[in-house]
């Protein structure tokens, strides 16, 4: 009776690790320009209990990067525009604001991605070339620092740099951004950095209501809108992705190694007097279906197999935006964190907090909670931001030596050794003792310098070991 409750008990587990591994998760975009919103720590807590496992920044907020460390949920970071400039004048301005902004908190937060401004193309008195030189300095001192294969380097687009957008199967880039879309695609195909766009059926539907059903803007007409050549488009947002694929086809890139990723798609819960489209009832629609359509891995009419990644706009109502009241309107989330509308963000394999598997997210407390969630079987040790170097120096003697952890790949013909700071090496010398050790809490304290976390760390050939 014993051997079959253990046999039943590991299969249970095994099932339960599975499923964990095979979550689809769904990106969001995190704006702040509000006066109301809650302590990024109180957000990360939280959204460690969804389905949420992207989140999107428009800076490298450092209080937001902290808040990040050790929850599972990859972070991209922006360079915003008017900094755009600078960093293309050369690979020493590049390479600071990369020290500066993103390394401190490398590997703890899992900075997967820097998007290089924000609509910069379709943005008036913007020079284009200084885009392409900006991304490519990012790279290259990504490349020197072995980051290169975790932090991809990006730009969102907004549909204003097509020419038209239907027929998608026709659609172009416009005609005077062609050589630097050329130049961009270029560069994302030797990085295998994805293609951003924004993409907004309601945008579209808000400048055209007479002539677009409003079905078919929300992800929903059954009956579909034919493209000449056969293709047929039950949703806006589909025949958007497939227009941006048309337009990257049409400059000679149709081999399929550019992934398209949709940087923000949303739907405003409130707009100007007069906007009987934008309304809860809408805004709850449209998303969820959007997540709907994240989460079940389908591809466009023109590629049916190719898996779209989709980014959320937003997570909070901003008060603090610019331009009409959409604009400030397109959260998911209220500041004191109630639902605007109810979107089932709720994650059962994603951690242990019942609350969220049940489907509620909560308001924002005052309290903790939401800390130590699990997104999947494997756990790593790595040494906290800012960590004093003469402790982390102190406890790599100590991996290194009478922790009996093998460092050869920290030395200087090792994977590990760029780059070369004593953050990293001890980062890669504490996990390897971890591991060592059986993954115990205690074990990964190292006189308060350590840090558990449940994302990778390992970048480029340097591979961090686990249990």
């Amino acid at each position: 009776m014993a051997s079959q409750l253990l046999s039943f008990s590991l299969l249970f587990l095994f099932l339960l690790l599975s499923r964990s591994r095979n979550v689809v998760g769904v990106g969001i975009n995190y704006g702040t320009l509000g006066n109301n919103l809650p302590s990024p720590k109180k957000v990360a807590q939280l959204l460690q209990s969804t389905l949420i496992n992207k989140v999107k920044i428009y800076d490298t907020n450092p209080e937001i990067l902290e808040a990040f460390s050790n929850t599972g949920i990859d972070i991209i970071v922006a360079v915003e525009n008017y900094h755009v400039s600078n960093i293309s004048k050369d690979t020493s301005a590049a390479d600071e604001w990369l020290a500066t902004r993103v390394v401190p908190f490398v590997p703890a937060t899992s900075v997967i991605g820097i998007m290089v401004g924000n609509e910069y193309l379709t943005t008036e008195k913007l020079d284009p070339e200084t885009l392409v030189q900006a991304m490519q300095n990012l790279h290259g001192v990504l490349v020197s620092r072995g980051l290169e294969r975790k932090i991809k380097v990006s730009t969102p687009h907004s549909m204003a740099v097509l020419a038209s957008s239907f027929p998608p199967s026709s659609s172009t880039f416009a005609t005077d951004l062609v050589p630097t879309m050329t130049s961009i695609l270029r560069f994302l195909v030797d990085t295998g950095a994805p293609f951003m766009v924004n993409a907004y059926p309601y945008f579209a539907y808000r400048e055209n209501s007479n002539s677009v059903d409003l079905q078919y803007a929300l992800l929903g007409n059954a009956t579909g809108v034919h493209d000449p050549k056969g293709y047929i488009y039950t949703n806006m947002l589909d025949a958007q992705i497939d227009a941006i694929r048309s337009a990257i086809d049409n400059l000679g890139f149709g081999n399929g190694s550019i992934k398209i990723t949709v940087s923000e798609s949303g739907w405003p819960s409130k707009g100007v007097a007069g906007d009987m489209a934008a309304n809860p009832e809408n805004a709850k629609t449209y998303n969820t279906r959007l997540i709907e359509r994240a989460q079940s891995s389908k591809g466009t009419p023109m590629k049916l197999k190719d898996n779209i990644e989709v980014f959320v706009f937003s997570l909070f109502n901003e008060n603090k935006k610019t331009g009409d009241a959409s604009e400030r309107n397109f959260g998911i989330f209220n500041g004191d964190g109630s639902k605007v509308y109810e979107v089932d963000l709720s994650c059962q394999f994603c951690s242990n907090d019942g609350a969220a598997a049940a489907g509620s997210f909560g308001k924002f407390s005052s309290g903790g909670g939401g800390g130590g969630a699990v997104r999947g079987p494997s756990v790593w040790c790595v040494a906290k931001p800012h960590s004093d170097d003469k402790v982390l120096q102190a406890v790599l003697d100590f991996c290194c030596g009478p922790g009996g952890v093998d460092c050869r790949e920290i030395y200087e013909s090792g994977d590990c050794f760029k780059p070369d700071k004593v953050h990293a090496h001890a980062s890669y010398a504490m996990n390897a003792y971890y591991q060592m050790h059986g993954r115990n809490y205690w074990n990964c304290d190292f006189k308060g310098t350590g840090l558990v976390t449940f994302g990778d760390p390992s970048y480029g050939t340097c591979l961090y070991s686990q249990q």
